[in-house]
């Protein structure tokens, strides 16, 4: 028989066998992350992929955040970058979530990709993985797929009329990243695209759009937050999306929820959530001692079809009630 001592030695080295991060017991935080954005704190999109991060790491992690605010800065990205570089040195962190493509440019290929051992996942990538020579032997990740396809097709189930489609899409790396999606791909979608046009400016975007009208059915909006107005002060796609609703006045359909309530009549949208979600989970495992070769890139799957009530009231579209089940069914925003 154990004496009373023994037992609670043996008992304390079983605890450190089951649970190999103790700090939980003196009310430490088990590991420190980096997240470095590729854009500013307020867009949508980075606000739910912090979601999807803080969800799966809170409980158990020291997040500190950085964002390279390439949307609206683009010309500071690089600085900005050595900045986070430089944080990176002084937090020295267990872990680090790289979110979008400017990232991936401005801060891990440069200082990070296979010149530290700190393990490196990021999530909301467009381009190809070669791109920035993914995998590497300390970065993995998600990689972000619009759901074009799927979200064509809804479209045709709400507009039947449709016969074809047109798209306008950003003129910066993200946008470029869409398009070369968009040509690998377009052939398999149930509407031949009529035109695929880029652009800078809102100016340019409206000019643009007022020429497709007359050609296209149906207009397909990508990407366009930090387009410039006249004044060259960059645009949210708040203020976007309504002024090219109106001056296209035919069904536009985008990829995110918050362009749906930003005036857009549907979508199969991806889910940013998701993106940093999966990405931190990645990254946990990671931490805990999993090979970055056993966490092969992978990409988001999850679509949530979304429609604008009030655009679809608008346009004096009745769909039928199988279109509308298990949709969610949203209003603009004013």
């Amino acid at each position: 028989m154990f004496t009373k001592g023994c037992r609670v030695i043996i008992l304390f080295f079983l605890f450190l066998t089951l649970n190999p991060f103790p700090a939980l017991c003196a009310g430490q935080k088990l590991c420190k992350v980096l997240v470095v954005m590729s854009y500013h704190e307020s867009i949508s999109w980075e606000s739910g992929v912090r979601d999807g991060i803080e969800a799966a790491l809170g409980e158990t992690c020291e997040i500190r955040y950085r964002y390279l605010d390439t949307k609206y800065n683009f010309d500071r990205a690089a600085e900005r970058a050595v900045e986070a570089y430089r944080f990176y040195q002084e937090y020295q962190p267990d872990g680090v979530l790289a979110v979008d493509d400017d990232a991936q440019s401005f801060f891990v290929v440069p200082y990070l990709k296979n010149k530290v051992e700190t393990p490196v996942v990021f999530c909301g990538v467009n381009a190809e993985p070669e791109k920035y020579g993914y995998p590497a032997s300390n970065v993995t990740g998600v990689l972000e797929r619009a759901h074009f396809r799927e979200s064509i097709a809804f479209l045709r189930q709400l507009v039947p009329t449709v016969h074809n489609i047109c798209y306008l899409i950003a003129d910066n790396p993200t946008g470029r990243s869409y398009y070369r999606q968009l040509t690998r791909e377009a052939v398999t979608y149930p509407l031949k695209p009529a035109a695929i046009r880029m652009v800078t400016s809102l100016e340019q975007a409206k000019s643009v759009s007022r020429q497709l009208v007359k050609t296209c059915d149906s207009l397909f909006l990508i990407t366009l937050e930090g387009l410039k107005d006249a004044a060259g002060v960059p645009l949210s796609e708040k203020d976007i999306f309504p002024v090219l609703v109106k001056s296209f006045n035919k069904p536009v359909i985008g990829v995110n929820a918050f362009s749906i309530r930003f005036g857009l009549l549907c979508a199969v949208v991806k889910s940013s959530r998701e993106q940093g979600s999966m990405a931190a989970r990645m990254l946990l495992a990671a931490m805990q001692g999993t090979s970055l070769s056993s966490l092969p890139i992978t990409r988001n799957s999850d679509g949530k079809r979304m429609i604008n009530v009030t655009v679809m009231k608008e346009m004096g579209i009745k769909a039928r009630p199988v279109v509308l089940r298990g949709a969610e069914l949203v209003t603009t925003i004013e």
